[in-house]
């Protein structure tokens, strides 16, 4: 489709996306990478579509200067995990190590081994609050897996097979067991009706907190790199 942005100090580069299933324009901006995704309909014009966002411009802008800046982890710095505050110290060791306000990784490993621990620790956290509210749900599911999602914190397939985002792990403890009660109430209820969020409220409790600090604080989560090594 080329090469288009929204013109200004700095330009503001669009990825276009025609879609059959889009039912109207829309913006969506990646809290991973900042990439801004315009998605149309078939039957819109591209220029149709370039206006819409050309129109949504200061929108857009507000939105990428409150993305916060990436940080690649490194010792010395503070992450959080589980919502705590915790130091990143050399170990003694040649294994990650988790305390109370620190976390120690061997020195000279790379912080993507620091990133391994916290996908372990996520899977077993979500695994463990998953089955408690499938328990509770009287609904089995499938299979659950762990990614670096962008664009959700989790989601059920019609098959009952669950994917959460690991960086929910860096998040308080109940915001982790609010994201794993929504995804197994979808196997009950695959919508978003109120009979669904009646689900969530009696396997989890009163969600609405939990689900407030999610959209206020989710894309903090996104900040933290792993994919370089630490010095």
């Amino acid at each position: 489709m080329g090469d288009h942005a929204l013109p200004g100090t700095p330009p503001v580069p669009l990825t276009l996306r025609k879609s059959a299933r889009a039912r109207r324009i829309s913006l969506r901006i990646s809290q991973l990478d900042g990439r801004v995704t315009l998605t149309y309909p078939q039957g819109v014009p591209e220029a149709e579509a370039l206006n819409f966002a050309r129109m949504k411009e200061d929108w857009i802008r507000q939105h990428l200067e409150d993305r916060p800046e990436l940080s690649v982890v490194q010792f010395g710095q503070s992450i959080p995990v589980e919502g705590v505050a915790r130091r990143i110290v050399p170990a003694s060791g040649r294994r990650v190590q988790m305390g109370t306000d620190e976390i120690a990784v061997p020195k000279g490993a790379e912080a993507r081994r620091l990133g391994r621990f916290l996908k372990e620790l996520a899977r077993d956290r979500l695994t463990g609050a998953c089955d408690d509210y499938a328990a509770m749900l009287g609904r089995p599911y499938s299979s659950l897996t762990i990614r670096d999602t962008r664009s959700r914190w989790g989601s059920c397939s019609s098959t009952g097979g669950l994917m959460f985002s690991w960086r929910l792990i860096l998040a308080p403890s109940d915001i982790l067991h609010y994201v794993a009660a929504h995804e197994v109430a979808h196997l009950a209820e695959m919508n978003h009706s109120p009979a669904f969020w009646a689900q969530v409220e009696r396997i989890f409790g009163d969600y609405k907190d939990q689900r407030r600090w999610l959209r206020d604080n989710g894309a903090q989560l996104h900040q933290y790199r792993f994919d370089t090594a630490m010095s």
